[in-house]
């Protein structure tokens, strides 16, 4: 809040008062360090963070106090002392900067000395700070203590003997992952921050330890001596491995990305990123990245020019014009690129255009939408109900807004297929198989709590949205919220499902399930590893393998060497100039980050050659300014998809995709693979299917489908609903069975 002039009125639930001269309004309650920063009037500190509880155990923002002339005893911390009505702050009288020297004094007593070697060195709010109020000489002469460290997993490097105790690791925990990891052990001297089991980490936001940690204790061990901050060029970009599209920095050296850190925003991520989002960068420099154009010539690949390349796609498509060409494209495809893709469609004359390539049930025609309320709002909610997700793997950052709202108060309500574990307590849970969802929503009970509730929302995930089952669960959440008041807030299957329907990138003919059910002479896939990306593998490479198939593709792993002709590498959203919509309908830029590897290029420069050497309409702009600004919403009303075959035998797959499984470039970063939340391909039962096949736990099964085979270690967890087998998707041990029924017993 900016400086006020002299007694003005004062706003309702306010106070006046003054800090170093400057007379302010601060509202009634909040402390005075709120109030100074809101006013532009610094005030070290070290543990005092705005979105965390306050703890005024670093006593760096002691300042001096005066109420009605009466000067304060002694000097009082900033953090935790509210504001009065005709209160002065003094925060720069000799009295308040004695009082934060002699704690910078002791803080320094037992901190090392390596700020040469930290890998905080730069942006150290300890060693900014201690510039200011530090003493140039030590007084102190005696041993300084030594901590052991921790190995926090594969993520969070640790370095306690720097650590000040300031708790805000601790808090970060406690309060906003909700997991309660850390804690302090011992007292005084004493006093060490750790995990007190030596385990690793294991929450999803666990990297946001190292944003809040103001000295060199807990760093990025990814990034971990990789580089100084001042060798690095921040670039604004987003996450892209959910559909929440977290802001985030991408911290670039030489045309590499080297880390990624968050970028505020209020209404999107806060201050905080997951773990997903925030290391995934690994994954764009694996082995198999396309970094040529490709042709298979005689059943061998062989890398060529850009022009032979495009030549052979060029030949491809003018043959196979039409009904005979099907073009996928995976959901996370930028606006820009998807515009292109829809142009081309209509230049070739097929309608056979769809990015929906994860779901099993379109008879709806069923598409992305917007959130019904702002993401900001959700932890305003006083009731939420979450339907077939995983909220806490699906949108990590989601789930921590419901937590918020948890930790005001708010109800939450579950129905899904597992009893899957959240970071707060559930008042109500309905566990059912995927086919008995739509069932549970039409309880008159739910229907009686939603409509008495003030402000209630209907969070729908992806084991609704992918299932057999998805058009009734879709028809019975939207009539739920309907006759309840409601907000429905549908989470779009894809980091840009949103933009690419609006772009137009859906089919007129035939939806993606229909293209590989009645297989094309060939296909356009953009973007897709086709072996793990869609609702089922085994039909999608059984239809691809026996097509002429052009591939736009970041990788060129196994499965698109094994059905694509060509292949035209293009480069991944950190490496180029885009927008994506998110959720909520939010519009966000991107900037490229990372130089492109090899002779990759931005895939709508591909798209617009390829465009042009059709001599299509639409493909005449020069640059990326001239095609944004030909850009329309497309009102395309895609066509119903074929119905599931919907099957009594066998039980019920339940295929929740792994968090860290999601897209090829998460698959493919190290330190996220090592990480103990990716679980690995396994079979989970319930103990009383597993008892009447045989199987017991650690047993290898084998699952049946009507696509393909999976043999798989069996896990015994009475957390999944009888008569259903939970995997986690995005293995490619598991890709065969798709989202139907399996038939299991002994492998």
């Amino acid at each position: 809040m900016s400086a006020q002039p002299a007694n003005p009125n004062v706003p309702p639930d306010h106070v006046t008062i003054e800090i170093d001269g400057v007379e302010m309004f601060a509202p009634k309650g909040s402390m005075v360090i709120q109030a100074a920063d809101k006013a532009g009037i610094p005030i070290p500190r070290f543990c005092y963070h705005d979105k965390l509880s306050i703890a005024a155990n670093c006593r760096m923002c002691l300042v001096d106090a005066e109420m009605g002339g009466r000067p304060s005893p002694k000097p009082l911390p900033a953090c935790a002392t509210p504001v009065a009505d005709g209160m002065k702050v003094f925060t720069r009288n000799e009295k308040a900067l004695k009082s934060q020297r002699n704690v910078m004094e002791f803080l320094l007593v037992n901190h090392p000395l390596d700020c040469p070697i930290c890998d905080q060195g730069g942006e150290c709010e300890l060693q900014d700070l201690s510039m200011g109020y530090g003493r140039s000489v030590s007084r102190f002469v005696e041993r300084k203590r030594v901590v052991p460290d921790e190995d926090m997993g594969p993520l969070v490097a640790t370095e306690m003997t720097r650590c000040i105790q300031c708790t805000r690791c601790v808090r970060f925990t406690a309060e906003i992952a909700g997991t309660y990891e850390l804690g302090g052990m011992s007292r005084g001297e004493n006093l060490q921050i750790g995990t007190y089991d030596g385990k690793p980490l294991t929450t999803e936001l666990s990297g946001n330890v190292i944003d809040v940690c103001p000295v060199g204790a807990l760093t990025n061990k990814v990034f971990q001596f990789k580089a100084r901050p001042w060798e690095l060029t921040a670039r604004e970009s987003l996450g892209y491995h959910d559909a929440l599209g977290s802001n985030l920095y991408l911290h670039v050296r030489r045309g590499d990305v080297l880390r990624a850190v968050p970028r505020d925003n209020d209404d999107v991520n806060e201050c905080w990123l997951s773990d997903r989002d925030r290391y995934s960068h690994q994954g764009l420099y694996a082995a198999d990245r396309a970094t040529a154009p490709m042709l298979k010539v005689d059943g061998q690949w062989r890398e060529a020019g850009w022009d032979e390349a495009l030549a052979r796609a060029v030949a491809i498509l003018r043959e196979n014009g039409a009904d005979n060409l099907g073009m996928l494209v995976h959901p996370a495809t930028s606006n820009e690129e998807g515009e292109l893709l829809a142009r081309l469609a209509e230049a070739l004359g097929t309608g056979n255009l769809d990015h929906r390539i994860s779901q099993s049930d379109l008879t709806d025609a069923a598409v992305a939408e917007a959130f019904a309320m702002p993401v900001a709002a959700l932890e305003e909610a006083d009731l939420v109900v979450i339907v077939g997700s995983h909220l806490r793997h699906e949108l990590p950052l989601v789930h921590q807004r419901v937590r918020k709202a948890w930790r005001k108060g708010a109800r939450v309500v579950v129905v899904n297929p597992v009893d899957f574990d959240f970071a707060f307590d559930i008042a109500d849970k309905r566990i059912v198989p995927p086919s008995a969802i739509a069932a549970a929503l039409d309880d008159a009970g739910l229907a009686q709590a939603l409509g008495e509730a003030k402000h209630a929302a209907i969070i729908v995930g992806a084991l609704a949205e992918n299932s057999l089952h998805a058009a009734a669960i879709r028809k019975a959440a939207a009539g739920l919220a309907a006759n309840s008041g409601a907000r429905l807030c549908r989470i779009p299957q894809g980091a840009n499902a949103l933009g690419l329907a609006d772009a137009g990138v859906l089919p007129s003919s035939r939806d993606a399930k229909s293209m590989l059910a009645e297989p094309r002479a060939a296909y356009v896939i953009y973007g897709i590893e086709p072996g793990l990306d869609f609702a089922s593998a085994g039909n999608a490479m059984k239809a691809l393998s026996a097509a002429q198939v052009v591939a736009f593709s970041q990788f060129a792993c196994q499965s698109t060497l094994a059905v694509a002709d060509v292949i035209l590498p293009i480069g991944a959203l950190p490496e180029i100039d885009a927008t994506l919509t998110n959720l909520e309908g939010r519009r966000q830029v991107t900037q490229a980050g990372g130089k492109l590897p090899g002779e990759a290029r931005a895939g709508w420069r591909v798209l617009r050659a390829l465009g042009g050497a059709l001599q299509a309409p639409g493909f005449e702009f020069t640059d990326l300014a001239g095609l944004r600004s030909g850009m329309v919403a497309r009102n395309v009303a895609p066509v119903a998809g074929l119905a599931p075959y919907l099957s009594n035998e066998g039980l019920e797959v339940v295929a929740s995709t792994g968090i860290y499984r999601s897209d090829a470039v998460v698959r493919r970063a190290p330190a996220l693979q090592a990480h103990p939340l990716n679980g690995g391909p396994s079979a989970r039962l319930n103990p009383a299917d597993a008892s009447a096949l045989g199987l017991d736990d650690g047993a290898m099964g084998k699952f049946t489908a009507t696509a393909g085979t999976a043999t798989l270690p069996v896990s015994v967890d009475a957390r999944v609903t009888p008569g259903t087998v939970l995997i986690e998707a995005g293995h490619g041990a598991t890709a065969p069975l798709g989202h139907g029924r399996v038939n299991a017993g002994r492998a």
